[in-house]
């Protein structure tokens, strides 16, 4: 195949958009294009190293920056549709596409010229000499680009030294090999999830296994079973748009304790184990570690983030983990004693939870989250989740038509400001499938900023698993599936708004325990009235939402609190116990587990079940030693939502402060600092238990 016949080899510059012309690539396309934008990023990279001129901030770090555009291009693709969109043969390409990224990836950060040149940039323009301050406001263009060059000059410089440039010749081949066994290890990992994921399936056909459970959910379990070919009943799977309401209003103990067992034992001792996954990536991480001085994995990743050090980050989920531990056991509880006095249960089980817990919450709020699916069609959710934007922000968003995407289900739509200027391209991908992985998130395929045809606007991707159409009803979607959308499009507005001039610094790119402040402050608008009023609507008779019911939601949104909280934070510390112990005592990978986690339970756990082995998160995404990130976020954004609520949630100097402070400066400044500067002080640490009710406001 000729590199001119490779769709992914060339801009699909006939589209007004310049958008991917994804029905034209093959997946054999993919390594050929990743193979060509290698040799091509070499050759830029040689022109580089061998620029006669005194280094300098445009023929080194800029350079470096506008470097591998076309590698990038191919790459984002092919990563973004192995999640989103892959087959066997798709994924079976990971094993040759990760080691060779990784392998060039290395020979760029190890590189002792370039090194050298970027270490004197960095001592002409940023060695000794103040950093930036944030301006009183951001009109001022040019004062905004010389910082934004100090800041990626600084980020270039300490990315060197943490990727080996002052490593010697043998510890550079070493990081080489970490690197590229490593991207080998971790798509194998979200593999055997996936795989694990599909492999289970729960078909009912008896009638009294399923009665009492809502028609909407049944109708779609119907249409699950009819989709795969089984002979009528209702077709479960550990997709979370089917297990949940199972567990949720399934009455027969049984068939929860399967699809909870299942689910919980993912990818351990099954075909698609990943013990021995999860030992290999434990001891390259902390050989990288090592290597680059650190004592653990988990040192080296705080060392870039908000928290800066362990202590830090830990001791914040201990203050919580104080005042949610007390409380989680007191919510067990009552739920336990609620599950006795109404059934009679005395052998109380975690299959037993969501559903008894779902019982107590009706009793004590005459509310069943059920309810509230008529009046959040998907559609609708979506127009009220835009309109929203619109309130906060004056911008537009409208579906187009004559974008390519990647699968049918695929929407396309295009974001404009309040003055109609263009802000970006955003696909949505918001039901589940085979060839896609559980969850959902947020993603990019080009970043705003600078490119080498000059400033670009973003097209990013929303991706998730939510409750899907059937032949009967339209996609009608849970509370939580509905707060999904409005996070995960919080997480699009931060690439949609930026507003820098270095992709590098743009959007999403900045510290990771900051990143999910924009996407959770999201979440808010869905439980006010005054949003709601824009666009819940019965999706047959048009009744807006009764306020009876809304008051009810809001009554009982702290439910639970407690036990919520606990969950993130087992999560949380079990993420940094792998990753502070050292990989040659971790013998036993599910002794271990439960080792780590034993003071967060408040229910024994299921027999078989390791999380583990299928935390992506970790093991398989960013998220290693960082998972706290989560609740670090959450506190700032309780605190920074408290101030729209002050204010009021539609309070244009208040959106606009945010957006003009958080959403659209990127990794410009220091986020403590575009905190300050949008709060008027540094977080309030207690915001978080405030909010969740976990603690009383001084007065």
């Amino acid at each position: 195949m000729t590199t001119t016949a490779n769709p992914l080899l060339k801009r699909n510059d006939s589209h007004r958009l310049k958008a991917i012309p994804f029905p034209e690539i093959k997946t054999e396309h993919y390594l050929p294009a990743i193979q060509e934008a290698i040799r091509i990023a070499k050759e830029e990279i040689e022109a580089l190293k061998n620029n006669p001129a005194e280094p300098n901030f445009e023929n080194t770090v800029l350079a470096l920056e506008l470097s591998g555009e076309q590698l990038d291009y191919v790459s984002s693709i092919y990563y973004n549709l192995l999640s989103a969109e892959s087959d066997a043969a798709f994924k079976a390409l990971a094993q040759q596409i990760s080691p060779l990224l990784a392998e060039f990836g290395s020979s760029i950060s190890t590189d002792p010229v370039i090194f050298e040149r970027v270490k004197k940039v960095w001592e002409q323009e940023v060695e000794g000499k103040p950093r930036p301050e944030l301006p009183k406001d951001y009109s001022d263009k040019d004062y905004l680009r010389q910082a934004e060059r100090y800041r990626l000059i600084e980020r270039a410089y300490k990315g060197f030294i943490r990727g080996g440039a002052l490593l010697d010749e043998e510890g550079k081949k070493k990081l080489t090999a970490i690197a590229m066994e490593s991207s080998q290890l971790h798509p194998k990992f979200s593999d055997n999830v996936l795989n694990a994921t599909n492999a289970w399936e729960l078909h009912i056909t008896d009638p009294a296994d399923v009665e009492g459970m809502p028609t909407g959910v049944l109708a779609g379990a119907a249409h699950l079973a009819k989709v795969k070919g089984k002979d009528g009943g209702w077709l479960f799977n550990l997709q979370p748009s089917s297990m949940v309401p199972l567990l949720t209003y399934c009455r027969n103990r049984e068939l929860r304790r399967q699809s909870q067992a299942a689910y919980a034992s993912r990818a351990f001792n099954d075909n698609f184990d990943n013990q021995a996954n999860i030992k290999r990536i434990l001891e390259l991480r902390e050989e990288r570690a090592h290597l680059l001085g650190y004592a653990t994995h988990a040192d080296y990743v705080l060392e870039e983030r908000m928290a800066e050090s362990v202590a830090t980050a830990t001791g914040f989920l201990e203050k919580i983990y104080a005042v949610a531990y007390p409380a989680a056991k007191k919510e067990v509880q009552e739920v336990m004693d609620f599950a006795r006095e109404t059934d009679g249960i005395t052998d109380f089980q975690p299959w037993d939870m969501s559903y008894y817990s779902n019982k107590l919450k009706e009793q004590r709020y005459a509310y069943d989250p059920e309810e509230l699916r008529p009046w959040l069609k998907m559609e609708n959710v979506l127009e009220g989740l835009f309109k929203v934007a619109n309130h906060i922000y004056g911008i537009k968003v409208k579906q187009v038509h004559d974008v390519p995407t990647w699968h049918k289900d695929v929407s396309t739509w295009e974001v404009y400001d309040g003055s109609d200027s263009f802000l970006g391209l955003m696909y949505m991908d918001l039901f589940p499938r085979d060839t896609k992985r559980g969850g959902a998130w947020q993603t990019s395929f080009q970043g705003q900023g600078l490119h080498s045809d000059g400033l670009r606007r973003p097209q990013v991707a929303i991706v998730a698993s939510l409750t899907p159409s059937t032949a009967d009803q339209p996609s009608l979607l849970r509370l939580d599936e509905a707060r999904t959308i409005f996070h995960e499009f919080g997480h699009a507005l931060h690439s949609l708004l930026a507003d820098g001039y270095y992709k590098a610094l743009s959007g999403t790119s900045v510290l990771w325990d900051f990143v999910e402040l924009p996407s959770q402050i999201m979440e808010n608008w869905l439980l006010e009235e005054e949003a709601l009023n824009l666009f819940a609507r019965h999706h047959e008779t048009g009744e807006p939402l009764p306020k009876e019911l809304l008051d009810k939601v809001i009554a009982a949104k702290n439910f639970q609190a407690g036990l919520a909280n606990l969950t993130q934070l087992r999560y949380a510390m079990l993420d940094f116990s792998w990753h502070v112990a050292k990989a040659a005592d971790i013998k036993d990978v599910d002794a271990f587990e439960k080792q780590a986690t034993q003071r967060f339970q408040v229910l024994p756990p299921i027999e078989g079940s390791n999380t583990s082995c299928s935390f992506a998160h970790i093991f398989a995404g960013g998220y290693s030693a960082g998972y706290y990130s989560y609740k670090w976020a959450e506190a700032l954004e309780a605190d920074a939502w408290s101030l729209f609520k002050e204010k009021g949630i539609f309070n244009p100097e208040v959106a606009n402060s945010f957006r003009e402070n958080i959403l659209s400066r990127g990794n410009a400044f220091h986020p403590m600092d575009l905190f300050v500067a949008f709060r008027g002080r540094k977080p309030d640490p207690d915001a978080l238990l405030i909010r969740d009710g976990l603690l009383q406001k001084q007065a």
